[in-house]
């Protein structure tokens, strides 16, 4: 049995059983059916064809008893979808932001945290914000799943109904990492949730660099510890010589401040020799240059 934890769990998971439910029943009365037919008026047995007459009552049956099992169907999807769509006043409001390959969760007070954090038995809207491409926000236990598109605003809630830590995925291809695309939610109760928000972050106390590089999930594709991941090393790489390819023309630069602003900005200008382009997009339009600063500082740390 899966995990159920939240209020929608039982609506949708009916909605499901009704419409297998269905479509199973007349898969295997529908295989029987045809099976007889072929079997019965096969031409060994039957080597001249009748002729056989319409029939006005089979073709009344066959065309309302389907459309009676459409609008079942349909009612109970209704049903289960609408209650999605309506958000009870006083939610907590949380503004989760996707973009490759990560996402991050936004709190009122402005702590940005990677992974959601919320009261059982207390109504959640989540606000989703794509920051780069097409992604989407599920939570199998809690049975949501919405897209995330960029320009878009869109949305879910929930009601969680059980402690615990439960997975988020993404579940919609955005790219080469798509599937480390991974978070969690933990429902925590009102008293342990108060707690946490009263701990000041972590994160606080880390280099303004390193944390605007979590936020924007940089360290996704880019490690700090030499190894090779999607793009270059953070690590010693500020102030070393690359091969970088510009418009189809190899030339030699230097890693500096202003190669590292452009490459943020512009990140298929100057491409360093054996990684591809195209997988990162601008963040011209997302971090400053005080930010672009602070990345560049952290990264002169990694020597």
């Amino acid at each position: 049995m899966r995990t159920s934890a939240s209020t929608f769990a039982q609506g949708v998971d009916f909605s499901l059983y009704v419409i297998a439910g269905i479509s199973i029943f007349f898969l295997i009365g529908i295989t029987i059916v045809m099976l007889f037919f072929v079997f019965r008026y096969n031409k060994k047995r039957n080597p001249v064809a009748s002729n056989i007459e319409g029939s006005h009552k089979l073709e009344i049956i066959w065309t309302a008893v389907p459309t009676l099992l459409v609008m079942v169907m349909f009612y109970y999807g209704w049903m289960g979808y609408k209650p999605l769509r309506t958000v009870p006043a006083g939610a907590l409001e949380v503004t989760a932001y996707g973009q490759m390959w990560k996402f991050s969760f936004e709190y009122p007070d402005g702590r940005l945290t990677d992974s959601l954090v919320v009261p059982i038995g207390k109504p959640v809207k989540i606000n989703l914000v794509s920051r780069d491409v097409l992604h989407s926000l599920f939570i199998p236990a809690f049975r949501m799943k919405e897209d995330m598109v960029p320009g878009k605003n869109n949305f879910l809630w929930f009601e969680a109904t059980e402690k615990g830590r439960f997975d988020i995925l993404c579940a919609e291809y955005c790219g080469q990492l798509h599937s480390y695309m991974l978070s969690s939610v933990t429902v925590l109760d009102e008293a342990g949730y108060n707690q946490w928000l009263a701990t000041a972050s972590s994160i606080s106390e880390e280099h303004p660099g390193l944390t605007l590089l979590k936020q924007n999930a940089c360290l996704t594709c880019h490690s700090q510890d030499g190894s090779k991941i999607i793009g270059p090393s953070f690590k010693g790489v500020f102030g070393k010589t690359e091969i970088v390819e510009s418009e189809g023309v190899e030339r030699e630069i230097v890693i500096d401040e202003a190669y590292i602003s452009r490459s943020i900005k512009q990140p298929n200008a100057d491409v360093v020799k054996g990684y591809l382009k195209g997988l990162m997009v601008s963040y011209e339009a997302v971090l400053s240059d005080e930010q672009i600063s602070q990345i560049t500082d952290y990264i002169k740390t990694l020597k």
